[in-house]
């Protein structure tokens, strides 16, 4: 899978119902991966505007130019990452801080989305818009799996929309501890100005399944096969400043979509 253009910022609400309807294995994927690529684009550039808040705030801090409200500022973010501590003061707290507020590589994300949501036909994508599996523990408040052991009380969460479970994803790689070994590659390769690419993160992502190993080699062969590493150098279309008020949205079922997106994808090479 190629892109030669930037990507139009189009939302997509729920994953089509119709999915299974693909004319062949080829543009059933595509179609998947083209209509979550856009939200992914987003999410990773919302996180990138808080990083670079984050290096400005802590800039004005290092050479005395503090301005009102970056204390504040730092620590709902802070909060907002599960990160206890002061940066503003504190050196690790501030290279943890660095570290979470980071981008998701979307050739991993992509990839976890096809593997957990089985390409957004299982019933947790289907009616709760989850694509990740993520779990919660509010009874009543998710889905209740199939084949949940006795006096287990774990559901599978429940998103009003497809872009929050990408949201809630991404939240959860940069703040769990599940997922340090993940966010420490990543910084060491920022650290050596190299490419923060999917197979390499995915070497962190021991926890994320029960199946350890066997996971991450899935997920690697996954992002291998369907060359999703070149996605990752994907823009959207349009500039920042104008996403915020000019998103577009899809239709629901899968060839409106289809028309509106695989259209500005080349064909795989």
């Amino acid at each position: 899978m190629s892109l030669d253009s930037d990507i139009p910022p189009l939302i997509l609400e729920q994953i089509p119902q119709d999915i299974n309807n693909s004319v062949n294995t080829i543009t059933k994927k595509k179609t998947f991966f083209m209509a979550l690529l856009p939200m992914v684009l987003l999410a990773n550039q919302e996180i990138s505007q808080e990083r670079r808040e984050i290096q400005q705030i802590l800039a004005r801090h290092q050479a005395r130019a503090k301005e009102a409200g970056d204390r504040e500022r730092i620590r709902i973010i802070a909060k907002r990452y599960g990160l206890r501590g002061r940066p503003l003061t504190d050196h690790r707290a501030r290279k943890q801080l660095l570290q979470r507020v980071d981008t998701i590589p979307p050739a991993l994300v992509l990839a976890q989305a096809a593997n957990e949501s089985a390409w957004g036909t299982s019933r947790f994508a289907q009616m709760g818009n989850n694509l990740f599996g993520e779990w919660t523990f509010k009874p009543g408040t998710g889905l209740v799996p199939a084949g949940r052991p006795a006096g287990e009380t774990y559901e599978v969460r429940v998103f009003a929309s497809i872009y929050q479970s990408i949201r809630s994803y991404m939240n959860n790689l940069n703040r769990n501890g599940a997922y340090r070994k993940l966010r420490r590659i990543r910084a060491e390769l920022r650290k050596m100005d190299k490419p923060v690419t999917g197979a390499a993160l995915c070497k962190g992502l021991i926890h994320y399944s029960q199946r350890g190993e066997e996971y991450i080699e899935e997920i690697t062969a996954m992002i291998r096969q369907n060359n999703l590493e070149q996605i990752n150098l994907a823009k959207l279309r349009q500039p920042e400043e104008e996403l915020s008020t000019n998103i577009g949205t899809t239709g629901s079922g899968l060839f409106s979509t289809r028309n509106r997106l695989i259209g500005h994808a080349p064909a795989s090479r």
